[in-house]
């Protein structure tokens, strides 16, 4: 009788950890860290991990300029996007199909030739009056990336809204309640639980979309990549500061991954 109580924890510790060596991610990252320890075992590598040291508060706080254009574009992106999905299902056919071109347009036009295109389009800098103020090319990207986002918020708010059964609707409208106070009341709260998911899959990917900012002149993490390796001139520490970045952007973007997957199980379940 003893042994077979000992023997019962590890029946689910033993399913736990077959699940977790099955994971793609988990094998993946054994995999480059096996690679990284066998490459560090060169000569040179201490150097480069020196100067690797060197530049990391350098390269953290060019990933805090990929952040904020990504806070920004996607807060930018969704204001937009929740208006153009409420007009999306408006009663003016004209105005419909305003909104689906605008959302087909952004939504699949590549990202880079957005950046290119809010880069070259609008000014280098405004005049007002006896005022001349410039305009960043941060900026620039910022509104680049919310065009795209704008378009899937659109989409996203526009199929919450449409999920939600009509019977709430005419529930809520047998009880005298108007039009926008079912609206606000009733059916926003659920888009809102709804919309989580994908909303934040659209930020981790308009994240790591931030990248492609430095092919316009904005000094983020990729950049000060590419001057630390022109400045260190080694290829160990190219190499090195490479996998940092990918390191950087897996700890940013993997966590809320997570919580996205996580989110999208409570709600399966509800």
């Amino acid at each position: 009788m003893a042994s077979e109580a000992l023997s019962r924890p590890a029946a689910p510790l033993h399913r736990t950890m077959g699940r977790a060596l099955r994971s793609p991610w988990l094998i993946a990252a054994a995999a480059l860290l096996t690679l990284v320890l066998h490459w560090a075992a060169s000569s040179s590598t201490p150097t480069a991990f020196i100067h690797l040291w060197n530049w990391l508060p350098a390269l953290l706080r060019g990933l805090w300029v990929n952040i904020e254009i990504s806070v920004l574009a996607v807060a930018l992106g969704t204001l937009v996007g929740l208006v153009l999905g409420a007009l999306s299902l408006s009663t003016a056919p004209p105005l419909r199909t305003a909104v689906r071109w605008y959302v087909q347009l952004f939504r699949n036009a590549p990202i880079l030739v957005l950046i290119y295109f809010t880069t070259y389009v609008f000014p280098f800098e405004v005049k007002l009056v006896n005022w001349t103020f410039p305009f960043p090319d941060w900026i620039k990207v910022v509104l680049g990336l919310a065009l795209p986002t704008s378009a899937n918020v659109a989409e996203i708010f526009r199929g919450a809204i449409q999920s939600i059964p009509s019977a709430q609707w005419e529930a809520a409208q047998s009880l005298a309640f108007r039009r926008s106070e079912i609206f606000r009341v009733i059916v926003l709260p659920q888009c809102v639980r709804r919309m989580l998911p994908p909303w934040m899959n659209l930020y981790a990917s308009i994240t790591m979309s931030t990248s492609l900012a430095s092919l316009v002149g904005v000094h983020d993490v990729v950049d000060t990549a590419q001057i630390a390796s022109n400045t260190v001139a080694r290829t160990d520490f190219t190499i090195l500061v490479y996998f940092t970045l990918l390191a950087l952007f897996f700890a940013y973007c993997y966590p809320i991954a997570r919580a996205t997957r996580n989110l999208e199980r409570r709600h399966e379940r509800h």
